[in-house]
């Protein structure tokens, strides 16, 4: 087993959750799994680091079908049209993926069930025949979305057959009190089938280990004090209460079918499915970009990172580590920074209801506006608690921080430039010590951006790099260029040059956040997009900018 080198890893892989291609996103989508992972993947990019940041489409599952069943069309036919709004809304954002997938592909099932394969060949999986719930009417087997009933564990009456979206915990359709099928509505009945189990059980003692510890086979792995405290916490209360051991397959004719002789009728669980999807992903980006897929899931020297939301720990924390332990040769993660969920008006973000703002439609609705979400989401990432969405805060965090802070600023460096200099980069005179104290609290707020963004803490460095503009108009603010133009004009080139520079200083630390924003930005001053340990790139004096 690979033992990746979590402090100073030579290569990242990075996944986000696969997001189901039976409907759009929405921001609660947005601010769990994808704008945090993008903030993380700019930065990395930005250092040097060798990074691969995979997604896609998860076009199997429960959710699907019923989807299928009730707009009256085939799952091919469902998952077809969300993939291609998905990943477009994704592009449009900026969510900038090395690769996205999708797992209905024929590539995916051959991984998929080639993962399977080497599992069941090793003796992973026990195969039970015993009763499972049976829709009579639709004459289908339920698990899964396919039944709903009241969680056991918090009450909650939409719980679901293989887990309670409200409280998080891991359920199987036999423990929901008052079962229904979601199909019809009827109460099931108990039927024998035999099914593909695995005893997670078995694995208790390593995974109490990887997940208290953060040891695995005895060695150190990760730092289980640089995972979230709710991440830690929830996968303490499944291995508390005892592992059980799991389906793998399901009675159904929609995924990814079983690869054993007289398995016809039976699929992949989604959840052994949609995880090797970031395998398969990663072979195909690989073999376009001209690398080894290896070397960023079984190389020792890789760090293998998952952005996902609470209601996803259980798999990538504890199942999706079994299965790839399993098999042998695959690298675990090192963290998972799950974020926790995102409310929308004092109500819970509803896709049955409609209750959300999709992010297909407000990239229609807000054309050109793309940073204006991402700053107030990442101002309110659910990253230790759930948070909530409203427009009200929107429109304030745009008009007062945007706005009144970073736009003003930029804004007033470049008017006066053109004003006083017909926009050439005036020379400095000699810098008094308020320059030279600002300059280097800009020079501080990089390093504690990059420290707030590898601890996973975005809220904090998105609320740092904006205090570079923070720290740029109060300056100029307390130097009052406009009032020393005719009386000390040597002292106002000095002024507009370190403004200039803390411009450019913005396009460096808030890249992450607010890429097509810096991008005008740098345009304007007619520079590139520079490393993050590179010197501020403001161009030479007398250089023109725009």
């Amino acid at each position: 087993m690979s033992t990746p080198s979590y402090t100073s890893p030579k290569r990242y892989m990075i996944t986000s959750a696969l997001p189901y291609a039976n409907g759009p996103l929405h921001i609660g989508h947005v601010a769990g799994a994808y704008l945090p992972a993008d903030i993380y993947v700019r930065y990395l990019r930005m250092t040097g680091a060798d990074v691969a940041w995979i997604c896609g489409s998860d076009e199997h599952g429960a959710a699907i079908t019923l989807r299928a069943k009730k707009d009256g069309i085939s799952p091919q036919e469902v998952v077809d049209r969300y993939h291609g709004i998905i990943k477009q809304a994704f592009e449009d954002f900026g969510i900038s993926f090395d690769h996205y997938d999708r797992t209905s592909s024929q590539a995916h099932h051959k991984t998929a069930q080639d993962f399977f394969t080497t599992l069941n060949n090793k003796g992973s999986f026990e195969i039970k025949t015993n009763e499972q719930y049976y829709d009579e009417q639709e004459n289908q087997f339920l698990a899964d979305r396919y039944i709903t009933g009241t969680c056991p564990k918090c009450g909650n009456p939409g719980a679901y057959g293989d887990q309670c979206e409200k409280c998080g915990s891991a359920l199987s359709p036999q423990e929901l009190i008052d079962p229904k099928s979601t199909i019809s509505g009827n109460t099931p009945v108990l039927r024998e089938t035999s099914l593909w189990y695995l005893p997670m059980g078995d694995h208790e003692d390593w995974i109490r280990e990887y997940i208290e510890r953060g040891e695995l086979d005895g060695k150190p792995h990760h730092d289980p004090k640089r995972w979230k405290n709710h991440v830690v916490g929830q996968c303490k209360s499944w291995i508390d209460a005892g592992l059980q051991s799991r389906a793998m397959t399901r009675d159904l004719d929609w995924g990814v079918p079983v690869p054993v002789e007289g398995a016809e009728g039976k699929v992949l669980y989604v959840w052994l499915d949609a995880p090797i999807g970031y395998i398969t992903a990663t072979q195909e980006w690989a073999a376009k970009a001209g690398k080894n897929w290896e070397d960023y899931w079984q190389s020792e020297d890789s760090a293998l990172i998952h952005f996902i939301g609470k209601d996803n720990i259980v798999f990538h924390c504890i199942i999706f580590p079994i299965l790839l332990k399993e098999h042998g040769g695959y690298n675990l993660p090192v963290n998972v920074p799950a974020n926790e969920f995102m409310n929308l008006q004092g109500d819970k973000i509803s896709t049955s209801r409609n209750w959300a703002v999709w992010l297909h439609e407000y990239l229609e609705d807000f054309a050109g506006k793309q940073d204006e979400l991402r700053y107030v989401l990442g101002s309110i990432l659910p990253e230790q608690k759930d948070s909530e969405f409203t427009w009200e805060e929107y429109q304030e965090r745009v008009n007062n921080e945007l706005g009144a802070i970073l736009g003003n600023f930029v804004n007033r460096a470049v008017v006066l430039t053109h004003k006083y200099y017909e926009g050439k980069i005036p020379v400095p005179g000699e810098l008094q010590a308020m320059d030279r104290a600002v300059l280097d609290e800009i020079r501080e707020k990089r390093e504690l951006v990059a420290k707030s963004i590898e601890g996973f803490r975005f809220r904090e460095a998105l609320h740092e790099a904006m205090n570079v503009a923070r720290i740029g108009n109060k300056y100029m603010t307390e130097c009052e260029p406009w009032k020393l133009a005719k009386t000390d004009p040597e002292r106002v080139q000095t002024i507009l040059n370190v403004c200039l520079q803390i411009v450019a200083e913005c396009t460096i630390t808030l890249e992450p956040f607010l890429p097509f924003s810096m991008n005008r930005i740098r345009e304007s001053l007619g520079i590139q997009l520079v490393g993050w340990d590179s010197n501020n790139p403001l161009p030479a004096p007398g250089h023109v900018i725009g």
